[in-house]
């Protein structure tokens, strides 16, 4: 195992933590100056670095700066003064694991340098792990060959280079997290954090510590200074998922840290300033929580800067046969077994299946036939229960209709896919000018009249529910004459 690094010019202290580790099995190498630091490190690299903060012949923040750039998965450990406020938050801007104020406990800080030396061996074993090829989130995020896809393709890619705050909605599993890493990724900010928070998986007495932070003896269990997620996030991008759930009365600091670019910990009296891009995403209608006042309408507009919304699965079936054998590859690789292929007409029935669970359910179905599937190529008997039941529910109903059917009579079509096609065909066939806008025309207006019977005529609701601005919906019934009616 790698030893610890303690980097002080006290030599008492270095003593104090070198016994104190030592008992507790860990080996440790100590410096009396970061200067022996910066050379040790061109050779070998520590489990973790503990250092202080004021020593002669270099500064800890400078030293901090200076790993950070070349190691920066090294877990840092600060020492510092507890008035010394301005070199805490320093630390932590600097990208600090943690810090110890002095004095400090021995045993707190036995525990808080192994919690940094485990994390930074999990890390290293998660790293090690990974797959050489592209894992699921990487392929989904650039092989998608759906027009709606490729549409968030070029959108992230015009994003990607700003600091706008982007708002992302669809369906859940529908990969609104995978967006949000790829703005980041592939961003300015991409040597910097990408720190994620789910709103709806916190309880709400614990999110606003969670997002803040709180300063030692806020409140009860409260035994030192911890930063919260938008300092994590400092340099990067603060995912916030499920925003819609966020009580409303967090929402007011989110808001105050929107417009200001500081907050306080939770028992802090000193504003933190932080340089953090928002990514947030919902399932939820924000429009219609802003109009049942579950959500501030003015923090809306702060992050309805630039909104994506990510198509369901159902709409983007022409992805679901390579998806589907990408998942069943990844999955026989994590079982150790060969990679089962699906067949034309399994493949057929999946593209037909609804998925309410979006690719996220197509990913299980994939783990569910790599362990069920008695064999290695999968028929249409093979797939999932649920599957099979909307394939027979479907075939039911033609059967039963063509039974009924007089003899000789051409068969109703089984999808407005069907219907649209064989119009199409037959506008074409006239020589019928300008199909495309009155096709449009007409499918906007049923839609749209659809959608505003099914909300009792309130606009935003629809207009939720159709997955549109509310600007658009009102110039959209104004221009099909639908506002008049």
């Amino acid at each position: 195992m790698k030893p610890v690094w303690i980097v002080d010019d006290d030599q008492a202290i270095r003593w104090v933590l070198e016994k104190a580790l030592a008992r507790a099995g860990v080996t440790t190498r100590s410096f009396s100056q970061a200067a022996d630091v910066l050379a040790a490190l061109e050779s070998e690299t520590p489990a973790t670095l503990v250092s202080d903060i004021r020593m002669p012949g270099g500064n800890g923040l400078d030293l901090l700066r200076r790993i950070k750039d070349s190691h920066p998965s090294l877990p840092v450990i600060v020492m510092t003064a507890f008035a010394d406020l301005d070199s805490t938050v320093s630390a932590f801007q600097g990208g600090a694991f943690d810090y110890l104020a002095k004095p400090f406990d021995v045993n707190e800080a036995v525990a808080l340098i192994q919690r940094a030396v485990q994390e930074n061996a999990d890390a290293d074993l998660v790293q090690a792990a990974a797959p050489t090829e592209p894992g699921a989130e990487r392929w989904m995020m650039t092989q998608s060959s759906s027009t709606a896809m490729q549409e968030i393709f070029r959108a992230i890619g015009r994003l990607a280079q700003s600091k706008v705050t982007v708002l992302i909605t669809g369906e859940s599993g529908t990969g609104k997290e995978l967006v949000a890493r790829a703005l980041h990724g592939h961003g300015v900010r991409a040597s910097g954090p990408f720190v994620a928070l789910n709103a709806a998986a916190i309880p709400r007495d614990l999110l606003e510590a969670e997002l803040f932070g709180h300063e030692r003896g806020a409140f009860t269990g409260a035994n030192n200074l911890r930063r919260g997620r938008f300092e994590e996030a400092n340099g990067g991008t603060l995912f916030l998922d499920e925003i819609g759930d966020m009580p409303i009365e967090l929402q007011t600091r989110l808001l105050r840290v929107l417009a200001e670019g500081s907050f306080y910990r939770v028992g802090g009296a000193q504003p933190v300033r932080v340089d953090v891009r928002i990514v947030a995403a919902t399932h939820q209608p924000l429009e219609q929580r802003v109009e049942q006042g579950l959500f501030r309408e003015d923090l809306f507009h702060r992050l309805n800067v630039i909104r994506l919304r990510l198509p369901p699965l159902r709409e983007r079936v022409e992805d679901i046969p390579a998806l589907a054998q990408h998942f069943l590859t990844v999955s026989a690789r994590a079982l150790g077994v060969p990679a089962k292929r699906l067949t034309p007409e399994a493949l057929g029935v999946l593209t037909r299946f609804d998925f309410p669970g979006n690719v996220r359910q197509l990913e299980n179905f994939c783990h569910w036939l790599t362990v069920m599937a008695p064999g290695q190529t999968i028929d249409r008997q093979d797939l999932p229960p649920e599957i099979r039941a909307m394939e027979q529910q479907g075939a039911g109903e033609p059967a039963a209709r063509a039974a009924t059917a007089a003899p000789g009579a051409v068969p109703a079509p089984q999808s407005w896919q069907d219907s649209l096609l064989r119009d199409a065909q037959s506008r074409l066939d006239r020589g019928e000018p300008a199909i495309m806008a009155t096709l449009t025309r007409q499918f906007e207006r049923i839609l749209l009249q659809t959608a505003l019977d099914a909300s009792r005529g309130r606009r935003v609701e629809a207009a939720s529910r159709l997955g549109i601005g509310r600007n658009t919906i009102t110039r959209k019934l104004r221009d099909l004459g639908i506002e008049d009616e």
